[in-house]
């Protein structure tokens, strides 16, 4: 098994930030808004989007559940600015709220939000209860789960045919944050771990050949 290798939590290099708000994701996000349904059906009411990046993924799950509004977090200034002229652009500005906030933050409202959603985060952080520690205290009873993160792979050569496979054509600059993000993921087991040392009971599961989802509802 391949030993995970930690990275920075915080992505805000502007350099980086624009060459991952400009990167195409489009089919690895508009899987997991589609993973999200599937495991939790439509999203409604407030929901908190912990780490939300540039908001590509935060705009497309507002454009797929219309009855929800987002609360959506991130710590990085650079990050924000770019999510918030990529909201602005997608005239949503009256459903998403940016809040620049860094976790663990013990301000955040208790028991406050309907759902909460999170993705390619879990990765970044070198103590993954901080974020299900987060979900456990923000989530109303019966609120929607759903994390979506990178899978780390078994050994340094999977993960270079990952690389390979899926950064054709991608700057350096991606290929590389691409290759320490895998190297910085969790395991399935790892992940199932984590939510038992808190309490959480939610489902997890793979959903690609580098992807996993956490998801299911609180009690």
């Amino acid at each position: 098994m391949l030993t995970r290798v930690p990275e920075p939590e915080l992505m805000d290099a502007p350099d980086q930030v624009a060459a991952y708000s400009d990167a195409d994701f489009a089919i690895a996000h508009d899987t997991y808004v589609a993973n999200t349904f599937a495991a939790v059906g439509p999203l409604t009411g407030t929901i908190l989007d912990l780490g939300c990046g540039p908001a590509d993924v935060t705009v497309r799950l507002a454009r797929a559940n219309p009855d929800a509004t987002f609360v959506a977090i991130d710590a990085g200034p650079t990050m924000l600015s770019f999510a918030q002229a990529r909201i602005t652009a997608a005239d949503l500005d009256d459903r998403i709220r940016l809040e620049r906030r860094h976790l663990p933050d013990p301000t955040l409202p208790p028991a406050a939000f309907d759902g909460i959603v999170s993705n390619s985060v879990l990765h970044h952080l070198d103590d993954p209860l901080v974020l299900w520690e987060t979900i456990a205290a923000t989530g109303r009873r019966g609120a929607a789960i759903a994390v979506g993160d990178l899978l780390r792979p078994d050994s340094i050569e999977a993960l270079e045919a990952l690389v390979a496979e899926h950064t054709v054509g991608a700057p350096d600059v991606l290929r590389a944050d691409f290759a320490h993000s895998l190297a910085a993921a969790y395991t399935l087991d790892e992940v199932a771990d984590q939510l038992a040392s808190v309490g959480l009971d939610l489902r997890v599961e793979a959903t690609t050949d580098r992807h996993l989802l956490v998801s299911g509802r609180l009690p």
